[in-house]
């Protein structure tokens, strides 16, 4: 029987997992668990994965360096548990011939219809008007300055063709909008396939009504969108992101926000997490700020330890994996 190290706290792992997982695990593996409520260390992990076969992680696991790797002789693959797998494992692993899986897929169904709420939050102004009924103030729907947007027939710019974006465009569909992808990692044929139209980032943000963030971080992406690109945005457009906080520059759209560039945002993730409690976003009245939340959905979060589960049984049978991490593609994502 094969050997399986799950580096997961006790206590999360009982968040992110079903039973009906860990007996499935158990069945096919002689599970070694981490019982401490904390994320093992390295020396620990170096002490534990000197002879398994394979390892489950999640958020916060020791990554897996060059002295973890000496140890670990037998290891043939890592599953992650969660979204992105870069903090966690470097390119010596691939090198070495270890596969590695991950839950990012799971996790994108559920930004993608965060995505598709914020979209429509900004449009029709929902939240304001929820807040206006809180106080009891019945006369906002004749304010001026309260106007809304229908998204059908509006222009959508996708920046980043990976798994949320793919979903998103899917969700989209029945609202008749032309969608506007920037991605020069994706072949153009692919994203004609899907319906949409392949194009530059500075045509993009001047003819999309709505600018969603998908794109990885990388030195590449950094501070992508600035100063000259707001500025390139129609003044009715709205930036939404639920990528990564460090993809724009946050002083940049501050300014762009209160001197009226584009008519608002939507910002699931900041440079800094948690978000200062000095940050000037807090006072601005054009934007919707979320606490990093949009892949927390009840149902995918107990979805994940068990997609890495199946990962497992397939890879051990010899089986055609489905959310295997291509090598070539480390590099550009998230």
């Amino acid at each position: 029987m094969v050997k399986v190290l799950v580096t997961i706290p006790k206590q999360l792992l009982e968040k992110i997992s079903l039973p009906e997982d860990i007996k499935k695990l158990q069945e096919f593996a002689d599970v070694i668990f981490n019982e401490k409520n904390r994320n093992l260390t390295e020396d620990e992990l170096k002490e534990l994965i000197s002879d398994v076969d394979g390892c489950i992680t999640s958020w916060g696991s020791p990554k897996f360096t060059h002295e973890v790797l000496e140890k670990a002789k037998k290891l043939k693959i890592i599953g992650h548990a969660a979204g992105s797998v870069k903090p966690y494992v470097t390119k010596e692993v691939f090198k070495r011939g270890i596969v590695v899986v991950h839950a990012a897929p799971i996790i994108a169904l559920a930004v993608a219809e965060f995505t598709l709420a914020m979209i429509l939050n900004c449009l029709r102004r929902i939240p304001e008007y929820i807040n206006a009924m809180s106080k009891k103030y019945w006369d906002i729907k004749n304010t001026a300055k309260f106007s809304t947007y229908s998204l059908y027939n509006k222009t959508i710019g996708i920046i980043g063709f990976g798994y949320v974006a793919r979903i998103l465009v899917d969700l989209l569909k029945p609202f008749n909008v032309k969608i506007l992808v920037y991605d020069p990692y994706v072949p153009k044929e692919y994203i004609v396939a899907k319906g949409c139209i392949p194009t530059d980032l500075y045509t993009l943000l001047r003819e999309a009504d709505i600018v969603s963030i998908h794109a990885a971080l990388t030195k590449e992406t950094y501070h992508m969108i600035g100063e000259k690109e707001l500025k390139m945005m129609k003044p009715h457009a709205f930036l939404i992101n639920t990528a990564r906080g460090a993809i724009i520059d946050e002083k940049a759209l501050i300014k762009a926000l209160k001197e009226g560039w584009i008519s608002g945002a939507t910002l699931d993730v900041f440079e800094k997490e948690p978000l200062p409690e000095d940050s000037e976003l807090y006072s601005l009245s054009n934007i919707y700020l979320t606490p990093h939340v949009a892949g927390l959905s009840h149902e995918i979060y107990h979805k994940l330890f068990g997609t890495i589960v199946e990962e497992f049984e397939r890879f051990f049978k010899g089986e055609k994996l489905r959310y295997m991490i291509d090598p070539k593609r480390f590099d550009s994502m998230a």
